[in-house]
């Protein structure tokens, strides 16, 4: 294998953090650059196990600012991007979408321009790999799944700057040549998690025995998948994905929030040795959020059939997984939640 740069944007986030792990790991004659923002969601504490390794290096730096990503660009000079970094929570995003649309477009559409300035039609070997979410899909009623050629139909101002995004990275494949792959993935859990999602969420009030929050009447439904597995996709599209294709992924893996926060509940009450159902008498019904999508189904059987990709664990096993880490990484989660995490770059990197 050839010596490659691979700049993978928003890494010490959630998701973005398993990726540069499972980089890192395979590819040790490849060069992994890590450049993250580090706002809110970004910690470097997630990837404490390769920082040290000598084919990583992260770089903090914000994709909203054209002028730097193109130096970082130009001094990299990366064979490869895997772009993550996005503001990616709804709820925040119906307080500030323009922040939404700052980050998620006009960023996006920087790392596009710095990737055509210095690849200058010079395409082989390189690619741009673009990750987004099934929730530019809109939402489904009790039946059907969501394909790569389902129209868009975003609800909120978040699943709309990622739509946008999809658009313009499509529209440099078809306008500059721009070698380009996109994957579209359910919603992800594990470890790392940040708390303000819904099982991380859960798990911390239910070791605080604090209420736990449900929109609605808890029936909306989700399909989820295990991180480490995302990032296993994410490796498979990258490598082997065709040029200038989509490929949804997902868990074939449905749930109600009031089924997984239940089930989620009795595998806490097991794993605490407590008496069953005292999780679940913290539950509390809350006001519903505006624009909430109903369903998200993702058909995941392009992925499959073009690339044998499948998921590795059930949602059972990686819900029990998810929680093993979180209780035996509490000192993650205080650090998150007290934001004690976002002193780490000033005490590692002294700037």
């Amino acid at each position: 294998m050839n010596k490659k740069v691979i700049l993978i944007t928003g890494g010490a986030g959630f998701i973005g953090s398993h990726v540069v792990r499972e980089f890192v790991r395979k590819y040790p004659d490849n060069h992994i650059i890590n450049l993250d923002a580090l706002t809110y969601a970004g910690n470097l504490e997630n990837l404490l196990d390769v920082q040290q390794a000598p084919n990583y290096t992260f770089v903090k730096a914000d994709i909203t600012d054209a002028a730097h990503i193109l130096a970082l660009f130009r001094t990299y000079r990366p064979d490869g991007i895997i772009h993550l970094a996005a503001e990616s929570h709804v709820d925040r995003s119906i307080e500030s979408p323009l922040s939404f649309v700052t980050t998620n477009v006009i960023g996006t559409v920087n790392l596009l321009n710095a990737a055509k300035d210095i690849w200058q039609n010079d395409f082989d070997g390189k690619r741009f790999h673009h990750v987004s979410t099934d929730e530019v899909y809109g939402s489904l009623g009790e039946t059907g799944l969501f394909t790569e050629t389902s129209a868009y139909d975003p609800h909120s101002p978040y699943s709309a700057s990622k739509a946008s995004s999809d658009h313009f990275v499509r529209a440099y494949h078809d306008t500059y040549g721009l070698p380009v792959v996109l994957t579209n993935c359910s919603n992800n859990y594990g470890p790392n998690h940040f708390p303000e999602k819904l099982i991380p969420l859960c798990i911390n009030n239910i070791l605080s025995n604090k209420p736990i929050p449900i929109y609605g009447n808890g029936k909306y439904t989700r399909d989820w998948l295990y991180v480490i597995d995302h990032a296993r996709a994410i490796d498979l599209v990258y490598h082997k994905g065709n040029n200038g294709e989509s490929y949804n992924v997902g868990g074939f893996n449905e749930w109600q929030n009031i089924q997984l926060v239940e089930e989620l509940c009795r595998q806490m009450d097991e794993k605490l040795a407590r008496e069953p159902g005292t999780s679940q008498k913290l539950i509390t019904f809350v006001k519903d959020r505006p624009g909430h999508d109903l369903r998200y189904a993702i058909d995941a059987g392009k992925i499959h059939r073009q690339l044998g990709y499948a998921p590795s664990v059930s949602f059972e096993e990686g819900l029990g997984l998810t929680i093993d880490w979180f209780l035996s990484n509490k000192a993650w989660l205080e650090h998150v939640t007290s934001g004690q995490y976002q002193q780490y770059y000033q005490k590692q990197y002294k700037k």
